[in-house]
């Protein structure tokens, strides 16, 4: 009993320490990545000669007039950006759905802003209670109460700068596929290899792996690697041990917009839409794919169901591998606020937490990360084979983890990963209600990223979903150290899944 008693006081001290530490830590960070936008706006003057506008700077006021370019709806005096319509077309689309942007780029309140709108809240619930309380008062409650809601709606209604320039058209569209690197990208011929080949149209990086000649085409598989990774995650591991020699299935692994040696454009804003079209451009069109069994790696998952909301009836089975499925709250004002609390908790412990809070809350100290750890990615690998003496494994994931921008990692964690929040609720429920394949899930048993809460929610929200969890194993060792395993069962799910 006694034991018991310490290590429960043990946990609540742990508890505490970390949220004070995290309070503190994650205060500094405020101040550091302020400091380090102005840093920044001198630096891009001084390289690019222009000033660059970043997601610190949003409109003070809501747009309401733009020619009749940006649509707004009206629904109990609350204003919503729609849809914006143009003539010309943007990254090959005639129209961009604002929908698609997340407003977490733009709005992502200070800790000490945090804190001190939870006291107001707490006070307002207590000043509601008194008011209750007297019945003398209900009409002065209701009074301040919509007072309060068209305060907090005029407030909340912001655009960001970036954003409304480039739809008002002062970004011009051929910009938008420019083959110019930032000064804080790397350059070298790997990360730009997309701008030097003479594809016009800058499909995605494709890895392919096809039976040999003598053995029948099957069915195709689509391999979707997971945020700030590329396809070696696949080709190094299951390509392997899926052998061309005796598969009778076609492979395909990409490189996601953005990632390993995709494109990279500099002005996308990397939503959901661009990257599934991408995928679609990429392989079911260019390889012709008419029925295709998709196996997807986190941040992966999110794009999978995207697939599958879109082309059902292609679809012969779906594996989630850590699917990052935060169920969001009935009643809950802004849901992609929560996910993006929910994927980064602003917590100094466990360092997998405060990695992905700082790559999620921190516009600039992300962009610092990726300029010293992305721009000399080669002196990082240099560094690791020689530690490793040459390992293949860690090469691989070096160079999936580095080989990004700034630009495309920021804008995919939040237009996709927080800016899903409620969607990925309407493709599960098509998957539920409209497909018939079969769909597994994976998750590692030590897997500090996703918790294994977000597998049993996708089982929660689909039934026939089967999940299997990997003991001992975390994000990445369930595939990475295990491949031969894994290709056995997936070989079985695509057996079953063909009946």
């Amino acid at each position: 009993m006694a034991v018991m008693k310490t290590r429960r006081a043990a946990t609540v001290a742990g508890t505490w320490l970390n949220e004070a530490v995290s309070f503190v830590v994650f205060c500094l960070l405020d101040i550091v990545d302020s400091l380090l936008c102005l840093i920044y706006k001198a630096a891009d003057y001084l390289f690019e000669s222009e000033w660059k506008p970043c997601y610190c700077l949003s409109a003070k006021e809501p747009i309401t007039a733009t020619r009749g370019k940006i649509l707004l709806s009206h629904n109990n005096g609350e204003s919503k950006i729609l849809t914006l319509s143009r003539p010309q077309e943007l990254s090959g689309r005639s129209k961009i759905e604002l929908e698609d942007i997340s407003e977490t780029l733009y709005t992502r309140p200070s800790l000490l802003s945090d804190l001190s709108n939870v006291s107001v809240n707490e006070l307002n619930k207590r000043f509601v209670k008194v008011i209750r309380s007297d019945s003398k008062c209900s009409d002065h409650h209701e009074r301040t109460k919509t007072k309060r809601r068209k305060s907090i709606t005029k407030s909340s209604m912001t655009v960001n700068f970036t954003v409304v320039e480039m739809l008002r058209g002062k970004i011009k569209p051929q910009n938008l596929n420019r083959d110019v690197s930032r000064w804080s990208d790397c350059d070298c011929g790997f990360c730009t290899s997309w701008a030097s080949t003479s594809d016009k149209d800058h499909s995605l990086f494709v890895q392919t792996q096809i039976p040999n000649a003598g053995v029948i085409t099957k069915e195709d598989v689509l391999f979707i690697h997971g945020f700030i990774s590329s396809s070696a995650f696949w080709t190094e591991t299951v390509f392997p041990s899926l052998s061309a020699s005796s598969s009778p299935y076609r492979l395909f692994a990409v490189d996601l917009l953005g990632f390993g040696k995709s494109p990279k454009p500099a002005d996308s804003l990397y939503t959901l839409r661009e990257h599934v079209e991408m995928i679609e451009k990429s392989v079911l069109l260019k390889h012709n794919v008419k029925s295709f069994h998709i196996v997807a790696h986190s941040l992966g998952c999110i794009l999978a169901l995207g697939l599958a909301a879109r082309h059902g009836g292609l679809i012969k089975s779906l594996t989630l591998l850590a699917p990052p499925y935060y169920p969001v709250p009935a009643g809950e004002a802004k849901p992609r606020q929560y996910v993006m609390k929910k994927v980064a908790p602003r917590k100094v412990w466990p360092p997998i937490a405060l990695g992905a809070s700082m790559a999620c809350w921190y516009e600039h100290i992300s962009r610092t990360i990726c300029l010293l750890i992305c721009k000399n990615h080669r002196l990082w690998q240099f560094l690791a084979n020689l530690l490793t003496r040459n390992n293949r494994t860690v090469n691989f994931l070096i160079e999936g983890f580095m080989c990004h921008t700034h630009n495309a990692a920021w804008h995919t964690l939040h237009n996709i990963i927080c800016g899903t929040g409620s969607k990925l609720d309407t493709y599960l429920d098509i998957v539920r209600d409209k497909l018939k394949c079969n769909v597994t899930i994976f998750h590692g048993g030590d897997d500090e990223l996703i918790p294994i809460e977000c597998s049993y929610n996708v089982k929660q929200r689909i039934p026939r979903a089967r999940v299997t969890v990997i003991e001992k194993k975390d994000h990445i060792t369930m595939v990475v150290g295990r491949q031969d395993e894994f290709a056995r069962e997936l070989q079985e799910i695509w057996k079953t899944s063909s009946c």
